[in-house]
């Protein structure tokens, strides 16, 4: 008989990204099966491959006994002497796979199983796992853990039609738009188990029912992974909120242009799957930004300005050791000083990285782009970095329009930075602008946004309130990044106990203590373990549905440094940039089966 079992959290493990998720999955997989000197095999789908490389590395694996890896949906030797362990997906391709391992006791891939599921296995692929290959399985457990750690405090769901199934009229009311829904809910559940929170959630009122639709299946889902007897006692709601907000709540941070180092990057240069691809010393070369490059951490959040300052100071600081370089420093001058100075090859190697992708950001910033900063961020705020109110916002946008340099989407950005700070225009002057600019083909990338609930039309039925800001005209800002996202006046109002309840309405009660009293600036706090803090404070979990941007990831670490006392995580479906983004709103009223999704 097998016997399916929801597991527990503890050790350290997987320092990659998120410790916790590390530790749970070391121990509900790896601890579970230890079995002393005996070597095992691991099976993977395409999901937990990729949740298992955010989490640890091979040298992890080793050490655990693992050692091969495997695709499960690919044929394979057999290894009849050997265990296997098979961390997948509860669907049916990989249960197949796995089943397929063990169709008779004597044609067996493998000496047992050890199956661990991401998250609830349907009844009907347990039964069939039951009834196809029960003698060969010696564990059968689902672990909760279905989302992906992209960074220390950012999170996704790894969703990428989610922004077509949640936005497009054509699956509106739909069964498909209700299991993308349900399986969303399912997922966020499985962060906060992996959290060991138990939130109180809530969401943002507003036209579309996403948000609030969405909060209300995560709280459901709560109360049901948290029942902790027969009369349906359910674990207290932990010190902590879940904020459920919809994309077209700030539509402006998802156009404009963005000049911290990370946004920058990821906005205009060709970096997929966090792969940057760079020339040195006359090769081409590969580099992957991620957490373990601890320079790209430090400095990702940073102004390219200071970004290009503190490169070249440490760059200085090694060839001073040894006066290997004449003059201005140069990329070629770097590449003879790794071959003068060896022991300071990886050091500088990872320098030499981030400086060819700022001086990549800054030639790109240069030709075009430091041209459309100053528009977009007038539009964006109303207001010029003298802070004198714009008076004609058309007046602004023009140049950008009759530039010739300025690629069609740059021109599009500007138009719905345009169209934003008037709360939609008539469609008259629409149909001008696209005339105008020759957009024709892509001017769906503007009037769909009436699908998220963003005015475009000035007479639409969809009007959006301008959000009152918070007042942050004493922070020091660059005149051409003086926009803040959204999210962070909603992130700071929530940890300071000032967010609406009317506006920002809960689906349960309210956390038992979350108010301002314990929220204690960085400034007044005596410095302390970070991550220990954290462990035992409040969280902030903000969940955006259709994608997060760069600059709102960010805004995540800045509240968190500033309020020490709360750690803020932010998710969702998966990651934007602002090509991808308005290439799926473009989408949106296309029947699906012509839609080309990207996968992050």
């Amino acid at each position: 008989m097998i016997l399916r079992a929801v597991s527990g959290v503890s050790c350290r493990w997987g320092q990659n990204k998120w410790p916790i998720a590390g530790e749970k999955l070391k121990s509900a997989i790896f601890d579970d099966c230890r079995k002393e000197d005996e070597w095992k095999v691991i099976l993977l789908d395409d999901y937990t491959t990729k949740l298992l490389s955010l989490c640890c590395k091979m040298t992890d694996l080793l050490a655990e006994g693992i050692t091969v890896v495997e695709n499960v949906y690919k044929n394979r030797e057999p290894v009849p002497h050997m265990k296997a362990i098979y961390f997948i997906t509860p669907t049916k391709k990989s249960v197949d796979g796995l089943i397929d391992d063990f169709i008779s006791k004597s044609s067996s891939r493998y000496k047992a199983a050890y199956v661990y599921f991401t998250d609830t296995c349907p009844d009907n692929l347990f039964n069939k796992i039951k009834s196809s290959c029960a003698r060969s399985i010696r564990r059968c457990k689902e672990i909760s853990i279905s989302f992906f750690p992209n960074e220390s405090q950012v999170f996704t769901l790894n969703v990428p039609d989610a922004f077509y199934c949640c936005y497009s009229p054509t699956l509106e009311n739909t069964k498909e738009k209700d299991a993308a829904m349900e399986a969303m809910a399912e997922q966020i559940v499985t962060l906060c188990a992996t959290l060991e929170e138990n939130p109180g959630v809530r969401c943002k009122s507003t036209p579309s029912d996403n948000a609030s639709r969405l909060a209300q299946l995560v709280e459901k889902k709560l109360e049901n992974y948290y029942k902790t007897d027969e009369q349906s006692q359910i674990k207290a709601k932990t010190h902590s909120q879940l904020i459920v907000i919809d994309r077209g709540f700030d539509p402006v941070s998802t156009v404009l242009h963005e000049l911290t180092f990370q946004a920058m990057a990821y906005d205009l240069l060709p970096i997929e799957n966090d792969t940057y691809k760079y020339k040195s010393d006359g090769k081409e070369k590969e580099a992957i930004l991620e957490e373990d490059d601890e320079l790209w951490v430090k400095i990702r959040h940073k102004h390219i300005a200071d970004v290009i300052e503190e490169i070249s100071q440490l760059l200085k600081e090694v060839s001073s050791k040894k006066k290997a370089t004449e003059g201005k420093l140069t990329l070629t001058s770097l590449a003879h000083l790794m071959k003068k100075m060896p022991q300071y090859r990886k050091e500088i190697t990872k320098q030499v990285v981030h400086l060819n992708i700022a001086e990549d950001c800054m030639s790109k910033f240069k030709a075009n782009i430091e041209r459309l900063c100053k528009t977009e961020q007038d539009l964006a705020l109303g207001t010029d970095a003298e802070g004198q109110k714009v008076k004609d916002s058309m007046r602004v946008l023009l140049p950008v329009l009759l530039n010739k340099s300025h690629d069609s989407y740059d021109k599009i950005r500007a138009i719905l930075l345009y169209i934003f700070s008037t709360n939609g225009t008539t469609q008259e002057n629409l149909d001008k602008l696209i005339q105008n600019v020759q957009i024709e083909s892509d001017s769906d990338m503007i009037r769909n946004w009436e699908y998220l609930h963003v005015p475009i039309m000035s007479s639409s039925a969809v009007q959006q309130q301008k959000q009152p800001r918070r007042d942050r005209s004493a922070e020091e800002t660059f005149q051409l990044s003086r926009w803040t996202p959204l999210i962070k006046d909603v992130m700071e109002d929530a940890i300071e106990n000032k967010l609406d309840s009317k506006e920002w309405p809960y689906c349960s009660q309210c956390p038992p203590t979350w108010n301002g009293s314990g929220i204690v600036s960085a400034r007044q706090k005596p410095k302390g373990s970070y991550q220990d803090e954290r462990r035992s404070n409040a969280r902030l979990i903000i969940f955006v549905i259709g994608g997060i941007t760069y600059s709102e990831m960010r805004s995540a670490y800045e509240v968190s440094q500033a309020h020490k006392s709360c750690e803020v995580i932010i998710g969702s479906t998966h990651i934007l940039t602002p090509r991808r983004l308005l290439d799926e709103v473009k989408s949106l009223n296309k029947p699906k089966d012509t839609v080309c999704i990207k996968d992050e």
